[in-house]
């Protein structure tokens, strides 16, 4: 346990000692944990749930989903749809104002969009605006003109958005963080350091207060924010790495909400301040197929079929379902039938035909995965299914998290775990991820049929139509090249204390906190859950 750590348990332990002699706390005070540092709040650059849980509650853009994941009017008071879908014009609030007090226009949409798209952002997350025209030519340098893509401000308060094709789920889009609006003079004048709460200008229901790195974020109730104000005065988020110790945290009272660590899930199975629920999350192994062995595609097969996914499923013990499928249960051309089963017989005649009868002569490799405690039992359970069925060794690597998205980036190992929670609720977002060249691709898998059946399927407008091309994309992906093994659908499982209301749990995980109230702290604090 880190110093810092052990001092916020210790702080814990004397808050629960002050409020037996009456409550101290600020009433208006909502206490989380972080799994990590947040990687960065630069919404163009950041691709982790950290990151998205701070940003999500610090801005907002065009639209927001509601408690139904269906797009609202947020920033866009109203948009209308032209030119047989292939042009959408938002109508912006005059009444939303950055925290310095100036206005949010759609030129600071329009900035924020190509600055994702700039090629010298390098944003992970660029192809999600692909659909703009010219979006991806100028990605890719093909074309050089911002001008020439597909956004543009008519005037303050009118954007005025182009696409390749009709999209339906295009309002579904511009709730995502890297849709944003962002301001240039800020970015410009501040460079790297804009991020940092002394510089830093945002719209939504907080603002960032401080950022003690490594450490905490605490964000204070935004008094010029444009909608309800919060009922919350501010929100500290404290960096806590060691799922156990939030639950520490969470038993002594000094946290009012805590993810449950798998080992404690049946201990709090059944106990009222237990909640759970589905998410759509797929959790996946990748290859990367640049690299012997996994280069060769009977090997992938192999280690994908030596996996019994169900019997994964009963050891994490959180509600998760197991699945071939990499579309999630619960959404579009989810389908049960593609991918590859568990068949240790074939997994080993697959590994012999490529060259290694019995794991004989199989390289040493490693598995390497972000340290948390579901991924260390995922990546041990897998290390024993590979040796048990295959014969083969596998060497597991965990890292925080923040270094291995850097090392992931840079140069991705041979095996490497990943999950993909939806930035929208549309199989285009799970399926896009693997189209050749894509910014959140990390396998250097490419296939240009599977590409042309994504692009088609997305402005394709008839429903059947769609899952069709779906379907037979996701063959490709899953059961004929194998780039990635889906392992489970996740699950949310977490500790809520009784006396919070408003806090919404949806299925994509999108941390709102701007309904959130504290309805008798007094009560509520003086003590833990009542489980040791």
């Amino acid at each position: 346990m880190s110093p810092k750590h052990f001092l916020i348990i210790a702080l814990a332990l004397l808050v629960g000692c002050a409020q037996a002699e009456g409550d101290r706390r600020e009433t208006a005070a909502f206490r989380m944990n972080l799994s990590s540092e947040p990687p960065t709040l630069d919404w163009s650059l950041a691709t982790d749930n950290v990151s998205f849980d701070v940003i999500t509650n610090i801005m907002e853009g065009l639209t927001q989903f509601d408690k139904d994941l269906h797009p609202r009017p947020a920033v866009a008071q109203r948009w209308e749809v032209l030119d047989g879908g292939r042009r959408l014009v938002f109508h912006l609030r005059k009444d939303v104002r950055w925290t310095d007090g100036k206005p949010v226009t759609a030129r600071d949409f329009e900035y924020s969009w190509k600055r994702l798209l700039n090629p010298a952002t390098a944003a992970e997350y660029s192809y999600f605006l692909y659909d703009l025209v010219n979006a991806k030519e100028y990605n890719e340098g093909k074309i050089t003109d911002p001008n020439l893509v597909g956004v543009k401000a008519l005037d303050d308060f009118t954007l005025e958005v182009r696409l390749i094709a009709p999209r339906a789920y295009f309002p579904s889009i511009t709730t995502f963080m890297v849709t944003f609006p962002m301001r240039r003079d800020i970015v410009e004048k501040f460079g790297e350091q804009w991020t940092e709460p002394r510089n830093m200008v945002t719209n939504g229901p907080f603002r960032l207060e401080r950022w003690q790195h490594d450490y905490k974020v605490i964000l204070a109730r935004n008094p010029s924010y444009y909608g309800p104000p919060p009922a919350l005065e501010r929100v500290e988020m404290y960096v806590v790495p060691e799922p156990n110790t939030a639950l520490t945290l969470y038993e002594t009272g000094f946290l009012e909400v805590v993810n449950l660590p798998p080992l404690a899930i049946p201990r709090y199975r059944g106990h009222p301040e237990y909640v759970t629920a589905p998410q759509l999350r797929g959790y996946y192994y990748g290859f990367n197929v640049e690299k012997k062995p996994f280069s060769d595609v009977r090997v992938r097969k192999a280690f994908a079929m030596a996996i019994d996914k169900t019997r994964l499923t009963r050891i994490l013990q959180g509600g998760e379902i197991p699945t071939n499928s990499w579309v999630p249960k619960g959404m579009l051309a989810y389908n049960p039938e593609i991918g590859l089963r568990f068949n240790p017989r074939e997994a080993r005649r697959l590994l012999a035909e490529a060259g290694y009868p019995g794991g004989k002569g199989f390289p040493r490799v490693k598995a390497v995965f972000n340290s948390d405690a579901v991924n260390s039992l995922v990546g041990e359970f897998l290390q024993a299914q590979w040796r048990e069925h295959l014969g083969v060794s596998i060497d597991l690597d965990n890292q925080e998290w923040k270094v291995y998205l850097k090392n992931l980036k840079a140069d991705p190992p041979p095996l490497f775990r990943l999950g993909w929670g939806a930035d929208y609720p549309d199989p285009d977002n799970f399926l896009n991820l693997f189209v050749t060249g894509g910014g959140n691709n990390n396998t250097k898998w490419g296939n240009l049929r599977y590409d042309e059946l994504i692009a088609r399927a997305a402005g394709e407008p008839d429903e059947r139509t769609r899952v069709d091309l779906y379907n037979r994309a996701q063959k490709i992906l899953s059961e004929e090249e194998v780039p990635i093994i889906p392992l489970f659908v996740a699950a949310q499982n977490m500790l809520l204390k009784p006396y919070v209301r408003g806090f919404e749990v949806n299925a994509m995980d999108i941390l709102y906190l701007k309904r959130v109230r504290l309805a008798d702290p007094k009560a509520g604090r003086n003590g833990g859950s009542g489980k040791g």
